[in-house]
């Protein structure tokens, strides 16, 4: 008989992805060692509640590009309603913290920067056929 595995307590992770960004100047390892990372703070839709998700982002320039993939799940990630909710917020981006406004891009567009991340980061691709739904992709301009 094998163990079960226990559940992966994302919100400590999350917590400690953080912590460890903030401390290296913008970087974290583990999953996130060499990524480009950035952490996006939202309000929650419905209880206002303030919240800081990391993601992996497409930086061009001053372009930045983040991706509700939720790992190939069939749902949008939470995040992601926070941010249509309240699209004007804030990133910490390497040792800044920059205002933003969120704008979610699709169509032909939306599907050239997707194209651009899976060549960046290949796993965007697997995460992309693991599910049904169209993953959205949302611009952070700075504002």
């Amino acid at each position: 008989m094998s163990e079960a595995s226990a559940p992966v307590d994302f919100a400590a992770m999350n917590c400690a992805v953080i912590e460890e960004f903030r401390a290296n100047g913008g970087r974290a390892g583990g999953m996130f060692e060499g990524k480009p990372l950035v952490l996006v703070h939202h309000r929650g839709a419905r209880s206002g509640t303030e919240r800081i998700a990391p993601l992996v982002a497409l930086i061009e320039g001053e372009r930045v590009y983040i991706f509700a993939s939720k790992g190939g799940a069939d749902t949008n990630p939470d995040w992601y309603h926070n941010l249509l909710a309240h699209p004007d917020t804030r990133i910490e981006l390497g040792t800044e913290t920059l205002p933003v406004r969120v704008r979610e891009i699709t169509g032909p567009e939306r599907d050239e920067v997707y194209a651009r991340q899976v060549a960046a980061q290949p796993q965007f691709g697997d995460y992309e056929k693991a599910t049904s739904r169209t993953i959205p992709v949302l611009e952070l301009q700075r504002s």
